[in-house]
């Protein structure tokens, strides 16, 4: 069920209502039930592979909580990996690399193929399986007991605000509040519907009106000019940003209005000052999935920059992996990796100059020169990120640094008078949002009023711009899904 459609405006409200209205005890099976059917209102027979992951890790972290060998907790550890990695790999990655097999097959002029299989990709397969690794990896390292309630356990699994595009949420910060007898408090109304409206309007209102722009000149890159392809980059930038950053706050906002908090997703990643830092503000959960089960095994930092280097590069490649199997998301994670492991590399030279000169990192025009080398930076990923394939990026970066500058290039983005002025009010009032829908703002009784009448401008800003997208074109999905 996607959050931007009429079905879920439906939903959302009667599994809040219904919710509320149960006693404590049969609140898990409602909201597991409603789960279910969230993700089965795509195509029930996935479920399958939804239960199949849940028992799988379900069972492997009761057999930790009672086996002691270290033979046998390894043993069912590598279960839970294999069974979740094995499904995820096989649903997402089979044909990628039954075509590289071909491929190379083609090139040593032998005959042999891999047939495609032409596999649908289960919604939020590479969210979920990641969840449910966390939390037996977690109860192996003795960081969580295990969950002996097998209902709880599938509302964590399932839990459908973040069940298909995260936030990736670890055990011992989303089970401690399900099992939590909660009530519904003004606070949490408030901040949820706040988050649900600023969430729709950063996807119906900006990501989606950037993305018509942005395909125009993908869909002509031949044709395009030094400034549309720049153009299109920024505005790909905002586009994907707000498409994700938009699900995320949906997200918390309707996990909100059943009394469950989850994880902030992004933190103002286009403030950054770093591309370390971006990555920090960034899907956050993701990132630290990463950094928790795979760059910390690894080593870390811990054994010299070599090694650090190294463990960056694995990881982030893993990441672009993790993303699609297309080498533009492998490129794409390389080219993160290298910038990152470079500013790691000469942050203490870098400091000591800076010192030495007597530059304060904190005054405004250094400040915004930081930013503006990160988002210079972030420009040829975002383009690698949004290209087809690999012929498609490389075409665009000499389009732009083509130094070509036509009228008739720069009119592919469509950019009228009129539209140019939507975009720009839609832009400035999504800067204002990170305020607006702010998970940690509680609300005092005797400002009631002035976020009532907050919410009712808001509610007026966000209806109206659906329906004008409904009437200009077809409401499009979270780019998030496809992976």
């Amino acid at each position: 069920m996607n959050f931007n459609s009429l079905a879920f405006l439906i939903y959302l409200p009667i599994v809040t209502g219904i919710h509320w209205a149960l006693p404590h005890r049969f609140r898990k099976y409602w909201l597991l039930a409603a789960s279910w059917f969230f993700y089965m209102y795509w195509n029930p027979a996935l479920i399958v592979l939804l239960l199949f992951s849940t028992a799988v890790d379900y069972f492997c972290g009761l057999g930790l909580s009672r086996v002691q060998g270290k033979g046998q907790r390894r043993a069912l550890l590598l279960t839970s990996m294999c069974a979740n990695l094995g499904l995820l790999f096989f649903f997402k990655y089979a044909d990628f690399f039954g075509g590289m097999v071909n491929d190379l097959a083609s090139a040593l002029g032998l005959a042999y193929r891999v047939p495609a299989l032409n596999l649908i990709l289960p919604v939020g397969i590479s969210f979920y399986t990641f969840q449910t690794m966390s939390y037996t990896i977690d109860v192996y390292r003795g960081k969580f007991p295990a969950e002996r309630d097998p209902v709880m356990f599938a509302l964590y699994v399932t839990f459908f605000p973040q069940l298909v595009a995260g936030p990736i949420e670890t055990p011992g910060a989303l089970l401690p509040q399900l099992k939590k007898e909660r009530t519904l408090t003004w606070a949490d109304a408030d901040a949820g519907v706040r988050l649900l409206l600023s969430g729709f309007f950063r996807k119906c209102a900006v990501a989606d009106i950037c993305g018509i722009y942005v395909n125009r000149v993908f869909a002509s890159l031949a044709s395009a000019d030094t400034l549309a392809v720049a153009a299109a980059g920024f505005l790909f930038c905002i586009q994907m940003y707000c498409d994700f950053a938009g699900y995320s706050e949906i997200a918390m906002g309707a996990a909100r209005l059943v009394g469950v908090r989850l994880t902030k997703n992004f933190d103002q990643p286009y403030l950054s000052q770093s591309y370390g830092e971006f990555f920090r503000r960034w899907h956050i959960t993701l990132n630290r999935w990463f950094t928790q089960y795979v760059y910390i095994p690894l080593g870390g930092s811990r054994r010299g920059r070599a090694r650090q280097v190294r463990n960056t590069v694995i990881v982030f490649a893993l990441c672009g992996l993790w993303h699609g199997p297309r080498w533009t998301y492998i490129l794409w994670g390389l080219y993160a990796a290298f910038f990152v492991c470079l500013e790691s590399v000469l942050k203490g030279p870098a400091q000591k100059l800076v010192h030495k000169c007597g530059i304060r990192l904190e005054d405004p025009g250094v400040v915004l020169f930081r930013r503006l080398y990160m988002m210079l930076i972030f420009l040829p990923a975002a383009l690698v990120f949004r290209a087809p394939d690999l012929p498609s990026f490389f075409l665009a970066m000499r389009r732009l640094f083509s130094g070509v500058h036509a009228a008739q290039g720069f009119a592919l983005l469509g950019l009228t008078g009129p539209s140019l002025l939507g975009l720009t009010v839609c832009l400035l009032a999504m800067a204002r949002l990170g305020a607006y829908g702010a998970q940690e703002m509680e609300v005092k009784e005797t400002s009631r009023m002035r976020y009532t009448l907050s919410l009712v401008l808001m509610g007026t800003v966000t209806v109206l711009s659906v329906l004008a997208l409904m009437a200009g074109h077809d409401m499009a999905g979270f780019a998030y899904f496809q992976f």
